[in-house]
Formats: C-alpha cells, sequence, structure tokens
C-alpha cells in the first residue's frame, strides 16, 4: 500500500508540476497512513495553500483516488514540511487563549474558518479545561466554534 500511495500522489503532484524532495508514508496504528512530503518552500506553500484549503484537498483527492484503485476507503493524513505540527501547536495557543478569555468576560466566543479537523482538535485541546465547553454550529461552510462557560446553558 506504500508504494501504491506514492505513485498515486507522485503522479499526482506531476499534474501540479510539483517535484517534491521526498515523500514518505508511514502506517498508522488506527490503520490509516501518514504522508510526509518534503518540497521546497515556494512548492511547500503552493502544497499548504491559503489556510491549509489545498493540503486538505489533496488529502481528499489521494484518498478518493485510493478508494477507486483499492475499492474501500483508507484514511490518509497529508502533511507538507511540519504544517500540521505547526497548525496543531497554533490552535492549542488559540484554545487557551479562548477559554482564558472566556473564564475571564463570561461571555461566550465563536471561532470561525476552522475545517472540521481544526475544530475537532480545539474541542479536544479544551475538553481538559472544566470551566468552558464547546459546540459546533452551523452548516457547511457557516459551521463554526462556541466556546462558552461550561456551567452556561446554550
Amino acid at each position: 500500500m506504500d508504494k501504491k500511495i506514492k505513485s498515486l500522489l507522485g503522479d499526482l503532484l506531476d499534474h501540479l508540476d510539483i517535484k517534491p524532495e521526498k515523500i514518505s508514508v508511514k502506517k498508522n496504528p488506527d490503520d490509516g497512513y501518514q504522508v510526509d512530503i518534503v518540497a521546497s518552500d515556494e512548492d511547500a506553500g503552493v502544497l499548504i495553500g491559503y489556510h491549509g484549503e489545498t493540503i486538505s484537498a489533496l488529502q481528499l483527492i489521494l484518498g478518493l483516488l485510493l478508494y477507486k484503485d483499492q475499492g474501500q476507503w483508507v484514511k490518509v493524513v497529508v502533511n507538507v514540511g511540519d504544517y500540521r505540527q505547526k497548525r496543531s501547536q497554533d490552535l492549542e495557543q488559540m484554545a487557551q487563549a479562548t477559554a482564558e478569555k472566556v473564564i475571564y468576560s463570561g461571555e461566550p466566543i465563536a471561532l470561525f474558518n476552522l475545517n472540521p479537523y481544526e475544530r475537532r482538535l480545539i474541542h479536544q485541546f479544551l475538553s481538559a479545561t472544566p470551566e468552558v465547553t464547546t459546540e459546533s454550529q452551523g452548516e457547511g461552510k457557516n459551521r463554526h466554534l462556541i466556546v462558552r462557560l461550561a456551567d452556561e446553558q446554550s
């Protein structure tokens, strides 16, 4: 499966005229795969895109190609450079800062422009903070996260 993922991703990147320095695939314990792409700064910026939209699309396309090839869904997480780790750290800092503001002011705060994965990370980060609770509201592109005091009713 590692070779198949590398082959499909290599073909896809060729169509985008991007020459990665390295593509590595590693099997995760949850039966998914972690795909790491090392590319020049310019190519990495193109692959990540605005707010990570391109990297998410690349991950979705790779998943669809694998489904078409294998006949079953395979979980694939695509990372370019250390984007996912840096974004996770940024989200954790944002979650903590938001929780502190909510605790101090008592007012709920809405966080917009987060993809489902990022909302899930913030839910996880703040689940360890008993003073606040989180919930997602809205549909589609308008879906956002609300952070409020834990004892406050919706």
